[in-house]
């Protein structure tokens, strides 16, 4: 039971001091010799692409954790990020906490809220309530975007579930360079610039050790739990220099070549079995032979980032877990290190360099990616390996990230504990699910989960401790079945066998065409038995949805994104009986709270304005009125050399820009922009000064206006400028009253908000 209690009061009180006795209350404490637990938590890593897994890229520390721990190699998470997160925290399968997808998307059921549900308590919750200090760093993405505002609510933000210290960003995705920062409940700046040094992955590892190093100066005799959900690997693919260098040519044999390599280690290791099959080419990456020079060029430069990627991860995952064998804890410190689906192949068949949402109307052609090829990796690149490669992370499995095949859903596990773990390199085979983290921590501990954490009756812990698998690899698997389901695609695992369907859109599940495998047999899915034993798959298709039906998969939802949004948007109207006002105007004020693209004004296609009121001391005042977005695509009205503009930054190469004609004076200053529309996504901006037009030009392209994974930040610029100019990077100097915009409406179509959170999934 949880130790959250009103404290009673166990002593007596008389008329006075003398006639009365007291008592202390003492806190919560941890049972004695509790461990330390910390769990690192990383983004698109596939299958292969640790060392100790296979590859060839350089992995040494964490395969030191490896090499004194178990690596599992039959374990499965939920296929993509939010969900994933949520049974790695709760215990619980994904679609019982309200996490079945992305966080952010709602579509009415209670198994996609896009946040974790009260009466799934999450690890932290437990363990602070049992004794323990709670801090996480990193990734989040358990909390709907249209919550990241000053406004909360904040009851699930990481403060509010159960966490005593937060240092990250809750995104999917955020810049490694120059991310969107928060520190428990409020944004922050980074510590220092791009120049300066600053990468994400440090920063991170950084307030990671001081969290630690203060709680351990505090409380040395108190244990810790640490979530440490590093941003890497997830595209944008960042490192310095000097470790993407340490890979150059390595994979200009391309990425077949790669494949069979890390296969063949990954044999000689016993990472995998040594009968394993590796299947042929996924049918949407082509033959590495067939490229041009080119394609290979760009294509094994995207690789090399990724590759000194992982290598800079490795090397400060490194200096953490040496931190804490310094201060003499490693020994009693439980730690898991896993991957949060497989490797991802949202880069296409080219990759990205610059654009981070190809698929919605923003696109880079090859000829521009080749002309950048120097950039990737750095502060100017958003940049995105082709799925050749991540079919080769994925080795030898099928498939990627969002699928239920192998592919996307068997990861890396490493479980590192010194005090219980004396098997140290040994491979386990037993089949193992996400949700088994949490009982198997509570299980080292000695403590069991709530049944009523702050007056809400939980949920029962689904997973399975797999604490029996350290004194043995010999002892059979103890989970009876698992059920998948990731858009549609359905899979299900029972007693050494695995049924799987990939589910087109918009097309009826009756039909999806399920494939069959003894997975205890054939570890890479290859050999398909379904047309053999169809009584089998018959018998587990049965199962597939009795456990949908216990765990709330239903009700199944197997639409496109946008047939899911028009039916979302259609429901919530006849629900309201009409449309919703149209809110023509809307005040914003300085702060340092940006908004989130869901909150921000919709501009897109759309006539409208932006009035921002100033006082100016002197005409040497410039620097940003109001932005939403980066270098990476936004808009924006600033002020530089004494001239009013607004940017337009669309794409690479594609860039509008309207310049007053006149400089400004000094005083109290109404600076307006007018946008007329034309044509079909394209118009006229006008800039005004007090009324009068001070200058014109033509915007094109505002079908994409506004739309950014960026914040919308009033008197001061982004994690990365506009422009690269002053103005465009510089917060503004003077007075700014207010800002005002006024448009059609203000409510971002969920389409768009949900192609945000894709595009940074």
């Amino acid at each position: 039971m949880s130790n959250w209690k009103v404290n009673k009061f166990e002593g007596i009180i008389g008329a006075t001091v003398q006639d009365s006795t007291p008592n202390w209350p003492q806190p919560a404490g941890s049972p004695e010799g509790s461990p330390n637990v910390v769990v690192i938590l990383l983004d698109d890593l596939g299958f292969s692409h640790l060392g100790s897994y296979g590859s060839d890229i350089a992995t040494p520390n964490i395969d030191k954790l490896a090499q004194g721990g178990l690596r599992y190699n039959n374990f499965h998470t939920t296929a993509i990020c939010s969900p994933t997160r949520a049974a790695l925290l709760t215990g619980r399968n994904p679609h019982a906490t309200g996490v079945s997808f992305v966080s952010g998307f709602d579509n009415g059921f209670p198994n996609t809220r896009g946040k974790i549900s009260k009466d799934n308590a999450l690890l932290s919750e437990i363990l602070v309530e049992n004794g323990y200090n709670t801090f996480a760093v990193g990734k989040w993405h358990l909390v709907p975007a249209v919550e990241h505002t000053a406004a909360g609510p904040f009851d699930n933000w990481p403060l509010g579930r159960g966490f005593e210290r937060y240092y990250g960003f809750l995104e999917g995705a955020t810049n490694q360079w120059n991310p969107d920062l928060v520190e428990d409940n409020r944004p922050v700046k980074q510590p220092k610039s791009v120049a300066e040094g600053y990468h994400l992955t440090e920063d991170l590892t950084d307030k990671a050790i001081e969290y630690i190093r203060d709680q351990k100066s505090a409380a040395p005799d108190k244990p810790f739990f640490a979530y440490v959900a590093y941003g890497a690997t997830h595209a944008p693919h960042h490192a310095p220099k000097a470790y993407i260098d340490r890979y150059k040519g390595k994979y200009d044999k391309g990425w077949d070549v790669t494949r069979q390599e890390w296969f063949e280690r990954q044999k000689a290791i016993g990472i995998i079995p040594q009968d394993a099959v590796l299947p042929p080419r996924n049918p949407n990456v082509k033959e590495w032979d067939s490229l041009s020079e080119d394609e290979k060029r760009l294509f094994a430069r995207q690789q090399e980032a990724f590759a000194g990627f992982l290598e800079h991860t490795d090397e400060h995952i490194g200096r953490l877990v040496d931190y804490i064998e310094e201060i003499g804890q490693l020994h009693n410190t439980v730690v898991v290190l896993l991957s949060d689906n497989g490797a991802c192949a949202m880069g296409g068949q080219e990759g990205t360099v610059h654009t981070w949402a190809e698929g919605f109307g923003i696109k880079e052609t090859f000829e521009q990616k080749l002309a950048r090829i120097d950039e990737i990796g750095s502060d100017f690149a958003n940049n995105h390996y082709p799925a050749g490669w991540a079919q080769a992370g994925n080795t030898p499995l099928k498939w990627y990230k969002s699928f239920v095949h192998a592919g996307g859903v068997k990861d890396p596990l490493i479980i590192h504990y010194p005090k219980g773990i004396q098997d140290g390199g040994a491979v386990r085979t037993q089949f193992s699910y996400v949700t088994d983290i949490v009982p198997t921590v509570l299980e080292l501990i000695g403590i069991e989960a709530p049944e009523v954490y702050k007056g809400v009756t939980q949920q029962p812990i689904h997973g399975t401790s797999l604490a029996y698998t350290f004194a043995s690899g010999d002892e059979p698997t103890r989970k009876p079945a698992q059920y998948f389901e990731m858009v549609g695609n359905r899979g299900i695992w029972h007693k050494g066998w695995k049924a799987v369907a990939a589910h087109k859109p918009d097309t009826s599940f009756n039909d999806d065409v399920w494939e069959l495998y003894n997975v205890d047999e054939d570890f890479t899915e290859s050999n398909d038995l379904a047309a053999t034993h169809p009584e089998k798959l018959r018998e587990l298709v049965d199962l597939w949805w009795a456990e949908a039906g216990r765990n709330g998969v239903l009700p199944l939802d197997g639409r496109s994104i946008l047939a899911k949004v028009r039916s979302i948007e259609a429901a919530k109207r006849a629900s309201a009986g009409a449309a919703a006002p149209q809110v023509t105007e809307r005040v914003f004020y300085p702060s340092s709270f940006p908004l989130p693209f869901a909150k921000s004004p919709d501009v897109r296609n759309k006539p409208f304005e932006i009035r921002a009121e100033v006082f100016r001391h002197s005409v040497e005042e410039e620097g940003v009125l109001v932005v939403q977005g980066g270098r990476f695509g936004g808009y924006g009205l600033f002020i530089e050399a004494n001239k009013l503009i607004f940017h337009y930054n669309h794409s690479w190469g594609v860039q509008y820009t309207v310049v007053s004609e006149q400089e400004l004076p000094a005083g109290e200053l109404s600076l307006a922009f007018r946008f007329a529309k034309t044509s079909e996504a394209e118009g006229v901006g006008t800039l005004y000064v007090n009324g009068a037009r001070v200058g014109e030009g033509p915007i094109g392209h505002v079908a994409q206006l506004g739309f950014s994974s960026d914040h919308f930040h009033v008197g001061e610029n982004g994690s990365t400028p506009l422009s690269e100019t002053a103005g465009a990077a510089t917060a503004y100097q003077g007075q700014l009253k207010r800002v005002v915009f006024t448009l059609g409406g203000y409510s971002n179509d969920l389409a768009s908000q949900l192609a945000v959170e894709l595009a940074t999934e």
